[in-house]
């Protein structure tokens, strides 16, 4: 009973302190469900997901911690970058995959951006890119001008999800998808601006040869304190600036 009432209570206070997390995600025409921050944890045997564990979803804040990977609060002892123990697919190369959060909050508005990085042969499962340059930019939306329509904009309305494009000219294999909403808010100075990245384990098919381009970037390292686009001052209309390396494209 003592176990329960604690994994109700930490469970609530997940929910109350937090803003968002991957749902579920669909991949291959099959869906896939995600890390769930307010069960998972407290399940045994743990569920078995494509998906990484979080720390919860609440922000990362600082660029600079292994957290702004895949999730994770190493200040407070929680490690959430650790492998999941599925991986989605085989998925074909050239497909979407399309990606649900939680009910995103108006106030939150800001890009959504997704990397991968190919897992070593023995697959996603036991790996761990560290600090590693192995990432490159699969997809980005930010703002449409200086209008009010973001790319979180259709998550805040219920059943909206976002997606991206497995590049058709990948080498097969298994890949790490590294997807991330950044909150950047009003006139925002670092550390103003909130990080919610997200990993999943997807296995990819097809005929292709490429890794990606040959200049990749590591996570924490591809944002700074003072790149555009993690600073932000939406007070005076401006256009905003995605940041990080540049899109890959096949």
């Amino acid at each position: 009973m003592l176990f329960q009432t604690l994994s109700t209570v930490a469970a609530l206070a997940a929910t109350v302190s937090a803003h968002g997390y991957v749902t579920n995600l669909t991949a291959g025409g099959v869906d896939y469900t995600g890390y769930l921050i307010n069960t998972d944890p407290y399940t045994v045997p743990t569920p078995a997901r494509v998906v990484r564990p979080v720390q919860g979803n609440g922000p990362i804040t600082d660029v600079t911690l292994i957290d702004i990977q895949c999730g994770g609060y190493t200040a407070g002892g929680i490690n959430g970058s650790s492998p999941a123990n599925l991986t989605a697919g085989p998925v074909a190369a050239g497909s979407d995959v399309e990606i649900a959060w939680s009910l995103w909050p108006s106030s939150h508005f800001g890009p959504v951006i997704t990397y991968m990085a190919k897992c070593p042969d023995a697959g996603c499962q036991t790996y761990l890119p560290g600090t590693d340059a192995v990432w490159f930019k699969v997809q980005e939306e930010g703002r449409t001008g200086t209008s009010d329509v973001w790319a979180t904009t259709p998550l805040m309305t219920a059943g909206g999800t976002a997606s991206y494009t497995i590049p058709s000219c990948l080498a097969a294999g298994d890949y790490l998808v590294r997807h991330e909403i950044i909150a950047v808010f009003t006139a925002v100075t670092y550390p103003g601006a909130q990080f919610y990245p997200s990993c999943h384990q997807i296995s990819i098919t097809g005929s292709g040869s490429s890794t990606g381009p040959t200049e990749k970037v590591a996570f924490p390292g591809a944002y700074t304190p003072t790149s555009a686009g993690v600073t932000f001052d939406n007070s005076a209309n401006a256009t905003y600036t995605i940041p990080g390396p540049t899109l890959f494209t096949c």
